[in-house]
């Protein structure tokens, strides 16, 4: 049963396990938005994601049940971690399978808890479907990263905690995948304060939950392709989505832009390492999708942290580019000495730093006698890259910008 008690007893379970992360004031934020904004860091959670909470109440709940057989989960990565974790704490054996393109840092981490991993199918549900079949052969009890209860009341303490510190809040707002986090801790808000609104956050590229929500019944996607691999879910639940309709207010979706943008919005000027699905509370908040009164009190989770490091660097590059602090050109010019030394001097007269160039003069596409430069360069915003166009056009350059 998944009510306010059953979360009350996690907490009680949870407690010198997980830890009780920041729930902290965002002043950038505020700022930018007109909001008074808290962050719930679960990115600091141990294990780096909320659904260490959720894991450990059901295997300790299955531990004081005198089970001891083993358990098997299915999971792109935190929920893997959270059963690898607790299986350890109890002793007890850990099979997770996960999907073939699962990052290499949760791999790790999960064999790093000890537990035995296998990689199957292109994503979660392929994973899942395996996972299933795997522990009725083993004859090992199945942890489901959210349709149970149990789980879901594990989920639900984070919402006891924001609630505990910021009892008056007027919405929070929680990232939505499979739908555990966001039930139960729809469950626990709507008992403690039935006034704070309840707003859900999805990625266009993993919709099946917000197509649920519009049409009350639980509808599948034909693929799922986000940079939010925590809530890249194809099903949706029919078990998740009767509470979702139960206790959402609102359920909204973001863009990849929106989701990376966010990340290094919150790296850069909150100083805070968050994954896609952690992101996409932020990213709804900074591109207009949650309209509030002037003031209104919001709560965002940050659902986690363990985003794998080459995906980062990629969305780095790329927010530097879309925020205008960094330029890709390919340029035309005489192949004759002193061309180059010319067109690097404009650079630098123009103040533009020059951080990777390549020379090339044999592609079969250029005139002879010309030669092409592919340079990315180190600028200071919209003006200052409308300089360098104005200089490099000025002094008979030929280039394209490269995105």
């Amino acid at each position: 049963m998944l009510d306010l008690k059953s979360i009350k007893k996690a907490s009680k379970r949870l407690e010198g396990v997980a830890h009780h992360t920041p729930f902290s004031y965002a002043p950038i934020l505020s700022e930018m938005s007109g909001y008074e904004v808290y962050l719930k860091k679960e990115n600091l959670q141990r294990t780096g994601a909320f659904k260490l909470r959720g894991a450990f109440n059901k295997i300790a709940t299955l531990i004081e049940a005198g089970k001891h057989g083993g358990v098997v989960a299915a999971s792109a990565g935190n929920h893997a971690q959270g059963v690898a974790f607790s299986a350890k704490h109890f002793g007890i054996d850990a099979t997770i399978v996960m999907p073939d393109s699962t990052p290499l840092t949760k791999i790790q981490g999960v064999r790093g808890f000890g537990a035995t991993v296998i990689l199957h199918g292109a994503n979660y549900d392929e994973a899942y479907a395996y996972a299933i079949n795997y522990a009725k052969e083993q004859k090992q009890d199945f942890v489901h990263p959210f349709a149970d209860d149990e789980v879901m009341s594990g989920q639900g303490t984070v919402a006891v905690e924001m609630l505990e510190e910021q009892p008056d809040l007027d919405v929070i707002v929680v990232p939505v995948g499979g739908g555990g986090l966001i039930a139960g801790m729809g469950v626990a808000i709507k008992a403690i304060n039935p006034n704070t609104q309840l707003f859900g956050i999805a990625s266009e590229g993993a919709s099946a939950m917000k197509n649920s929500y519009d049409a009350k019944v639980a509808q599948s996607t034909k693929s799922v392709r986000t940079i939010a691999d925590g809530i890249a879910v194809r099903d949706a639940s029919p078990i998740t989505l009767e509470y979702i309709l139960q206790k959402v207010d609102a359920l909204e979706l973001v863009c990849e832009d929106e989701i990376a943008a966010a990340i290094l919005f919150l790296l850069e000027k909150q100083k805070v390492l968050v994954e896609g699905a952690g992101a996409v509370g932020v990213a709804a908040l900074m591109h207009g999708k949650i309209n509030l009164p002037k003031g209104s009190k919001v709560g965002i989770v940050l659902s986690g942290g363990n985003i794998d490091v080459t995906m980062l660097s990629l969305i780095i590059e790329k927010g530097l580019v879309k925020s205008s602090r960094k330029m890709k050109l390919s340029v035309i010019m005489v192949d004759k000495p002193g061309s180059l030394m010319r067109f690097t001097e404009l650079l630098t007269e123009v103040g533009a730093n020059i951080v990777q160039i390549g020379y090339d003069r044999t592609s079969i596409d250029l005139e002879f006698g010309d030669a092409v430069v592919s340079v990315s360069l180190e600028t200071k915003g919209v003006e200052h890259q409308e300089q360098v166009r104005q200089s490099l056009a000025e002094h008979g350059f030929e280039f394209q910008e490269l995105h």
